[in-house]
């Protein structure tokens, strides 16, 4: 995609600071971090979301995601880590070419997990049976 952002610094043409490579994915620190050594984990090969990736290149970008959590995790002292993954304008995606943020965690850092909410009588059965009937 020649508009694509995250393509362009596959190619070379918009500088990162590199993470790790391989010939599947890059990583590279989020120019946004919410915290110190906020990552962004792509593939190689464009796809816009989770709805378009290939099975094959999941599988080959999850164990990286955990080489990565790990490394960010022991090599800064991260408490925690967060990984994201937003597909579609109302769940926040904002780079059409698939990503994972893996975030570091601190105590005390002011972040705040979504709030939840129950499901009202029956909603959670009819619900699930919905997707059920998809899958």
């Amino acid at each position: 995609m020649e508009s694509c952002i995250f393509c362009k610094i596959i190619k070379g043409e918009i500088p990162c600071t590199k993470v790790y490579e391989d010939e599947v994915g890059l990583a590279f620190l989020d120019v946004n971090p919410i915290n110190p050594g906020h990552t962004l984990l792509i593939p190689k090969e464009h796809h816009e979301n989770i709805h378009e990736m290939p099975d094959e290149l999941l599988e080959k970008l999850m164990p990286t995601a955990k080489k990565i959590a790990n490394a960010i995790k022991f090599s800064i002292g991260a408490t925690g880590i967060n990984i994201g993954q937003n597909n579609g304008t109302d769940a926040g995606q904002v780079i059409w070419h698939y990503h994972m943020h893996i975030i570091p965690r601190f105590a005390g850092d002011g972040l705040k997990h979504w709030p939840g909410k129950p499901y009202m009588l029956g909603e959670a059965e009819e619900t699930a049976e919905k997707i059920k009937s998809v899958l």
